[in-house]
């Protein structure tokens, strides 16, 4: 058994890890692990789980709970009081725990060596065993238990003991305790003994500059946050820094430190192959294997070789060493405006924010103003102009707070997207929204990122989008002032009004010319006057001007003045100008079939627009609606942001919604929408067949001529999901609002399996639980069935195992009771799926061999070949690697030459890699990882063809060949380095544990695939 409460309070039994339940019994095991050997009195106990509410037999409440840990860390011994993990002493109980066993007491020894030989590597690698938050996981309330604060504060004392004893020359391991001080720095800023430390270190390690900037800016944190000056401590720190004197230190050796000794290597959980060589259960179908114990150190030689089976993996450059996680650096600005003018005076306001000498702390700044009058551009141009302060990367989210179809972005979808572009994988997204903010804030800690949330429609969508700890920069456009943040937050306001005379001429100069603008002044002031100073009138009226250069600006000015509007632009309360009439201009001279089209394309609910969605709406062909899309772009009333893809500025698609009104009849504008909800969920539905063509998906009307995008292979529809995600939920959403319920469960029935794959597991509990609900109102009991089973899948996925358990019931009484046997068999499959979830490998056994009875008895062959890979990983996880491999290879065989199953492949590979890695059988598992290697870089999923990776090392050390297992998992962390911070951070941890002395791979067991046949 291993423990660990420095960081997540987790368990694991034989290298695998314990589940360890409600929350209450995690809260009284990390108590446990806290006393560190010494006994928890009951008295303490119940405080601790109930604080001044307890039970009313709290005693035997304690017991109970006491019981049921007991069986968590040893389900094979009966229930006892003396002996084994968990024991009674003292009035109380103990953990029977030791440093092997225990990271606190294993924390503890390490720092009584190291202060014995002031020998700053060992503090190091003690230091290095916190991995978070004390008793990360029990409740947020229960983390101030007096227990748990002390370590905390242990913890904090050992990093200073550690400081003041580097040697004054420097040593190996002086940049690893940097890196240290710096996290726990950031974690108590006010700390001046600490802040001290680290100003010294800083110089100590010839960082002399980033030394003094860390002491101006603790000293202006000091000042702004408490009202005093820096103390002595610091005071002399600086001094230090000034003169190059970093010493002498208290309590410092003065000496070389040593090269840091080499750790333990990983904990059980780390591990799939034990020092004696025992095998351990693997963790299910794509999620990571634990890694061998470490490799003894072996004479130096090179290390890194090609490896001809690996060909073509990417070259992502990593983000270094370090056991930090790697941020992904998103750069995802729109793209300035080359014809931008004016505004200098708030530019320079925003400048000043992002200014070196601007007060510490989250900085926040709220655009406001009118629709049209330029928030977005003025926001990006700044934003580019200032990005390269901010080297960690740039986040930009378009909230549509005002969208006229009233489809705001929901915080918690731009707070996961966020996630993603930090390059946390959607299936290590936490279920909760505290977790999501919490995992937020923790990546953008110490980073210097900046954040553009534009179009805001309130205080309460932007705040759980707003980063912790000071770095950042955030920029919020809304029409609304946003006073709540303006209170709560300190943001800094800054009000937007329309263009003067000046700037407005300037941003027509810039667009038509400077010599045409000053050739006719009077017609420039009238289009001036008659745009009201709004940007985006101007950029109407200039778009027009410049597609007719022959034209004087006088006939400009004399068309705008015919056009005849009413004086209430849409938003603003208190308009100058007749922003109506701008619009109306140049809609008239639009064709005839422009016009029809962008008013058909008003109550499109999604960010943008595609050529196929267009052509749905309009009922045409795609070369007609691909040059009135060109027509309406050239006459800025569409922008094509990306190839392909169009957006439209949220005024306009209100004026053209007016327009349609007035001039299409209300049949004409339901059939549009109608064509578009057909064309969406037909397309879906094309898509969901190549990407999983063994599941069954809802049954659909045969489709009009040209209304349904084709796809070639299952890669090509995945990204077609990619790139439409946002607006398929979107559409679903006008679905529901339009009374359309056979879409809007069709729609969830056929998104299931991508949202399932791709970990969008939040938007699929959604998406099921409302396509449930409109199948119910249309009475539908297969779809009843089917979204049963997809919500059961989504909630077990989020970890709400209890939902899940109801809804798996309701869709196998479903199936039963419709009679329908491939739709029962799904179900009985998923079953085995949550109870696998949940450790019942009898029950999950039991549940898939159900499910594989009735695919034989349907004749559905690749659905077969599910429930035997199904049956295999059931027994990987039992133990019985033999049965499991038996299993793995009757899957692969009836894949063998069916088309579209390349997932269905890879994963039967990947698997029986696995099992026959177990079997010790590792030249056959580095074959069966090759192949599915092969398939997945086919489809383009390099975060399954990381976990292979990963299993594929594990294989060549348990061969002897740890510079094989280097390479391969090397090759590993550049793929997760972009995509995966976590198990980026986890290939690390193997990595550190190879040590640095690895000799050259030989890489001779397989060097290319082998046909399935060859492998049994």
């Amino acid at each position: 058994m291993r423990f660990t409460v420095l960081g997540p309070v987790r368990v694991w039994r034989g290298g695998e890890e314990v589940r360890l339940g409600a929350a209450q019994q995690r809260l009284l095991l990390a108590l446990l692990m806290a006393h560190a050997g010494r006994p928890v009195a009951l008295e303490e106990a119940v405080h601790a789980l109930w604080g001044e509410s307890p039970p009313g037999s709290p005693a035997n409440a304690v017991y109970r709970h006491v019981g049921v840990v007991r069986r968590l860390l040893e389900p094979q011994l009966a229930i006892r009081e003396t002996g084994g993990w968990l024991v009674r002493d003292a009035g109380g109980y103990r953990l029977n725990a030791s440093p092997d066993s225990l990271d606190l007491l294993r924390f503890r020894e390490l720092v009584r060596r190291a202060r014995a030989a002031a020998d700053v590597p060992l503090f190091v690698e003690a230091l290095s065993l916190r991995t978070g938050a004390v008793a990360t996981g029990v409740p947020m309330e229960a983390r101030s238990h007096p227990a748990f604060t002390a370590l905390e504060r242990e913890y904090l004392a050992v990093v200073k003991e550690a400081a003041d004893a580097l040697p004054a020359n420097g040593g190996p391991a002086d940049g690893q305790l940097l890196a240290v001080l710096h996290r726990t720095a950031a974690d108590h800023p006010l700390d001046e003994p600490l802040q001290a430390r680290l100003v010294r270190a800083l110089a100590a390690t010839g960082q002399r500059a980033e030394a003094l900037e860390t002491w101006q800016r603790v000293r202006s944190l000091l000042h702004t946050e408490l009202g005093v000056t820096p103390g002595a401590e610091l005071r002399a720190a600086q001094q230090a820094a000034l003169h190059r004197d970093t010493g002498p230190r208290p309590g410092g050796a003065g000496r070389p430190a040593s090269a840091p000794t080499a750790p333990d290597g990983p904990s059980p959980a780390d591990r799939t192959l034990s020092a004696h060589g025992r095998t351990t259960p693997a963790p299910a179908p794509g999620r990571t294997v634990p890694p061998p114990g470490p490799a003894a150190p072996t004479p130096s030689a090179p290390r890194l070789s090609a490896v001809p089976a690996l060909a073509g993996v990417g070259e992502a450059e990593d983000s270094g060493g370090s056991g930090a996680v790697p941020l992904v650096r998103p750069a995802q600005l729109p793209s300035d405006l080359a014809t931008f003018a004016g505004r200098r005076s708030e530019l320079a306001v925003l400048t000043g924010l992002a200014a070196d000498t601007a007060p510490p702390g989250v900085r926040i700044a709220v655009v406001s103003g009118m629709g049209g009058v330029g928030k977005t551009t003025l926001a990006v141009r700044w934003a580019h102009r200032v990005a390269h302060r901010f080297p960690d990367g740039q986040l930009y989210v378009d909230l549509r707070g005002f969208d006229p179809n009233g489809t705001a972005t929901d915080p918690g979808q731009a707070l996961r997207g966020f996630l993603e572009a930090l390059g946390v994988p959607a299936q290590r997204i936490p279920a909760g929204a505290d977790a999501q903010t919490g995992l937020y804030r923790s990546l953008l800690a110490r980073r210097r990122v900046l954040i553009l949330l534009d179009n805001a429609r309130d205080a309460e969508q932007v705040r759980p989008l707003l980063p912790g700890s000071p770095g950042c920069l955030v920029v919020v456009t809304s029409r609304d002032r946003l006073f709540g943040l303006v209170t709560a937050e300190a943001a800094h306001p800054l009000a937007l009004d329309r263009l003067p005379a000046a700037e407005a001429r300037e941003s027509l100069a810039r667009r038509l010319g400077a010599g045409r603008v000053l050739a006719d002044p009077a017609a420039v002031d009238e289009i001036v006057t008659r745009c009201a100073g709004l940007p985006l009138a101007l950029a109407v009226v200039a778009t027009r001007a410049a597609a007719h250069p022959d034209f004087p600006l006088t006939a400009i000015a004399e068309e705008l003045r015919a056009a005849h509007g009413s004086l209430d632009a849409f938003t603003d309360t208190d308009p100058a100008g007749d922003v109506r009439a701008v619009f109306s201009w140049s809609y008239r001279a639009l064709s005839r079939g422009a016009a029809r089209l962008l008013r058909l394309l008003s109550p499109h609910p999604g960010p943008d627009v595609t050529l196929p969605a267009a052509t749905a709406l309009a009922g045409g062909t795609p070369e007609e609606v691909r040059g009135l899309l060109a027509e309406l772009a050239r006459s800025h009333l569409l922008t094509e942001h990306v190839p392909g893809r169009y957006s439209c500025h949220d005024l306009l698609r209100t004026y053209a919604r007016e327009r349609a009104a007035e001039h299409d009849r209300a049949d004409a504008r339901e059939a549009a929408v109608r064509r578009l909800l057909d064309h969406c969920l037909h397309t879906a539905h094309a898509a969901g067949r190549l990407y999983s063509p063994w599941w069954t998906v809802s049954p659909l009307p045969t489709p009009r001529p040209g209304s349904v995008t084709a796809f070639t292979d299952d890669g090509q529809a995945l990204r077609w999901y990619t790139a439409e995600r946002q607006v398929l939920h979107a559409v679903a959403a006008l679905a529901g609002e339009q009374g359309y319920d056979a879409h809007v469960w069709s729609l969830a029935w056929t998104l299931e399996r991508f949202m399932d794959r791709q970990g969008h597991w939040h938007e699929s509990a959604a998406l099921q639980r409302a396509g449930l609900d409109a199948a119910v109102r249309d009475g539908h009991p297969t779809a009843q069935a089917h979204l049963h089973r997809g919500l059961a899948r989504a909630f077990a996925r989020l970890e709400r195992h209890d939902d899940a358990r109801v809804h798996i019931r309701a869709s196998l009484d479903g199936f039963a009771a419709l009679g329908d046997r491939l739709g029962l068999a799904h179900a009985h499959r998923c079953h085995g799926w949550l109870l696998d979830r949940t450790r019942d490998h009898d029950g999950a056994l039991e549940a898939a061999g159900r499910a594989l009875a009735l695919y034989r008895a349907v004749g559905d062959r690749v659905a077969e070949t599910s429930a035997l890979h199904a049956l295999g990983w059931t027994h990987v996880l039992r133990g019985d690697h033999r049965r499991a491999a038996a299993h793995f290879e009757q899957a692969l065989t009836g894949l063998a030459g069916l088309e579209g199953t390349r997932y269905g492949e890879a994963g039967a590979w990947d698997s029986l890699g696995v099992a026959r890695h177990h079997l010790g059988e590792h030249e056959r598992a580095v074959a069966c990882f090759q192949c599915a290697l092969r398939l997945y870089r086919e489809v383009g999923d390099t975060f399954s063809e990381a976990g292979t990776l990963r299993h594929l090392g594990d294989t060549y050390l348990a061969t002897g060949d740890p510079g094989s297992a280097r390479t391969v998992w090397e090759r590993a962390l550049r793929l997760l380095a972009r995509t995966d911070p976590t198990g980026a951070a986890e290939l690390r941890t193997r990595l550190h544990a190879l040590g640095d002395e690895v000799p050259a791979p030989r890489l001779t067991a397989v060097t290319a695939p082998r046909p399935p046949q060859d492998l049994p």
